[in-house]
């Protein structure tokens, strides 16, 4: 089913994005479709094996090769683009070992957009499938968490992390008219972010000194998750989005190597997303 009015927006949160693909998967399962799709780091990274349709996609490839070295690890972080090795995932998993359907992912009419901040003005950018020619960079850039990733460009800009900029991308379609936002969040209900530490933006300038923008950005970037979780609140309670979320306290760390616990909060996602699938269906069918 497919509401012409709908949209979904996925957070990111690196491995914990399993959760994400329990709830796609069981979307999948039950023929779901919008006609609006974006995420946000590994919400982009999910979002990309949903346009394509590939069921389970996401869940094999994060816990199949999660302790493959060449795909997550410190020295890619020193000798590649960043802890995660966005190579190795495109174009070795994704072409040799769990390919990427490519011709569904662009057949698909879904609108599809990655979010990546750049780091010159600190803003979020939207790379949208059909009119961005690189969509995997633009993904890789959006998954590129600060200090574990390198920098990537795209024609000629500097991208990290699209959390930073912009951690939850639900006002995007909501700007552009979609009147039923559906978003898949990575953490409870009442979770907040703590301020960033002293010693950590001390870290963040020496590394970043150069990009102003950015750094206030990182510096902002628990205030900014935490309004956007009182507005994401009130606009539920007005019907204009419909929430999907962990349960309980997420465990999982962005970089956990627990396989047991990893597999355990992909079927939190399908739980919970099949505990709710009759209250999104209803959400879904209501006109206009």
């Amino acid at each position: 089913m497919q509401n012409d009015h709908s949209a979904m927006v996925l957070e990111g949160g690196s491995l914990r994005g399993l959760f994400t693909a329990g709830v796609l998967d069981v979307m999948m399962e039950n023929e779901i479709t919008y006609p609006y799709v974006n995420g946000v780091s590994a919400g982009a990274m999910g979002g990309m094996s949903f346009i394509s349709g590939q069921i389970t996609r996401t869940k094999d490839v994060n816990i199949d090769y999660r302790n493959d070295h060449q795909y997550i690890g410190i020295r890619n972080l020193l000798f590649r683009d960043g802890i995660f090795n966005f190579e190795y995932l495109f174009h070795v998993i994704s072409e040799e070992y769990n390919p990427f359907d490519w011709d569904s992912f662009y057949r698909n009419p879904t609108r599809f957009a990655v979010v990546a901040t750049n780091c010159r003005t600190g803003g979020a950018e939207y790379f949208e499938k059909g009119v961005c020619k690189e969509m995997e960079t633009a993904a890789s850039a959006s998954s590129s968490m600060p200090l574990l990733a390198h920098m990537i460009k795209i024609q000629g800009e500097k991208y990290l992390d699209g959390g930073v900029a912009m951690p939850i991308a639900y006002g995007k379609p909501l700007e552009e008219g979609y009147q039923k936002v559906v978003v898949v969040l990575t953490r409870e209900h009442g979770y907040r972010k703590k301020p960033v530490s002293p010693k950590m933006m001390n870290l963040y300038a020496k590394f970043y000194g150069e990009y102003p923008y950015l750094l206030e950005r990182l510096r902002n970037v628990p205030e900014h998750y935490n309004e956007m979780q009182l507005e994401m609140d009130r606009l539920q309670e007005e019907g204009k989005i419909f929430l999907i979320r962990p349960e309980y306290p997420v465990k999982v760390k962005r970089i956990e190597k627990d396989k047991e616990k990893l597999e355990e909060l992909y079927q939190e996602g399908r739980r919970i997303m099949t505990e709710n699938l009759e209250k999104l269906k209803k959400y879904l069918e209501m006109t206009f």
